[in-house]
């Protein structure tokens, strides 16, 4: 099964950081770490941190016509700094390596699962 693990650092949100943050080295050494763990338990498919919002662009689709807002000007409650696309047996071995990330106080991991050929089978 394919999950891909969010992340929503705290750090993003409430329309911070500066358009210019770059994450700390140390957690970056330390973040490093455990993909290198958890990809010797789990396949990791891909993964990826996101620069902050304000260099992103938004496009929201309402009334029929697509309206696009370019960073700084973004307003969004939660706000991804990155992921990881696995391959696990399960959701709860997922879990229990979101459990062991390196996470920052006030960080969020949320992990959807990936609908797969077989959800739509007759």
């Amino acid at each position: 099964m394919q999950f891909m693990m969010l992340m929503i650092p705290a750090v993003y949100q409430g329309g911070k950081p500066a358009p210019d943050f770059t994450p700390d080295p140390k957690k970056m050494e330390a973040m490093g770490r455990f993909n290198e763990e958890m990809g010797k338990a789990l396949k990791i498919e891909s993964l990826n941190g996101l620069h902050p919002l304000a260099k992103g662009a938004r496009v929201s689709f309402a009334q029929g016509k697509p309206s696009v807002t370019d960073g700084p000007l973004i307003d969004a409650k939660e706000v991804l700094g990155g992921y990881w696309l696995v391959d696990a047996p399960s959701k709860e071995d997922v879990v229990k390596w979101a459990q062991r990330c390196p996470a920052d106080e006030g960080d969020t991991i949320e992990i959807r699962q990936i609908f797969g050929p077989e959800d739509f089978a007759k």
